[in-house]
């Protein structure tokens, strides 16, 4: 039997609202919305800002900040991952698990790099009563 999008999103919403009560996070509305359009395929790489364009052309009214401040506690929660190209831009990764990243400038595309294809050397001893929690890889690529 074909779902119909009544169904189809139903199940996008009940996804969602299980995968933030298992983050720890209560799901409200926004905090809903926000994870189905996320988390409906499969690895991606997003800015606030193309977030909340792609909330707004559904139809859902939220403002930047929320769309802002939504994301950095799903961050927290180990929902999503930050990822720091410059001091003024930052994308939020589906993709939790070990890998690095290509950053395509030119089109502000990030392009995961599997864990296991890169090493990092010479990383330093962290001080005393530190550890080291990952080591995050940016590698810049253009179109050649």
């Amino acid at each position: 039997m074909v779902k119909t999008l009544r169904e189809s999103a139903k199940e996008m919403t009940a996804a969602a609202t299980a995968r933030l009560r298992h983050a720890g996070l209560r799901p409200t509305r926004q905090r809903v919305e926000l994870a189905s359009l996320l988390f409906k395929t499969c690895d991606r790489h997003v800015t606030a800002e193309s977030l909340h364009d792609e909330v707004s052309d559904a139809g859902v009214k939220v403002s930047l900040a929320t769309v802002y401040n939504t994301l950095h506690q799903f961050t927290q929660a180990g929902l999503l991952r930050q990822v720091i190209v410059d001091s003024s831009r930052s994308y939020f990764d589906t993709n939790t698990g070990d890998h690095q990243h290509f950053f395509l400038e030119s089109e502000g595309m990030l392009i995961d790099i599997p864990g296991e294809t890169i090493a990092v050397a010479g990383v330093p001893a962290p001080p005393p009563g530190l550890a080291v929690d990952r080591v995050d890889v940016v590698v810049r690529v253009r179109r050649s």
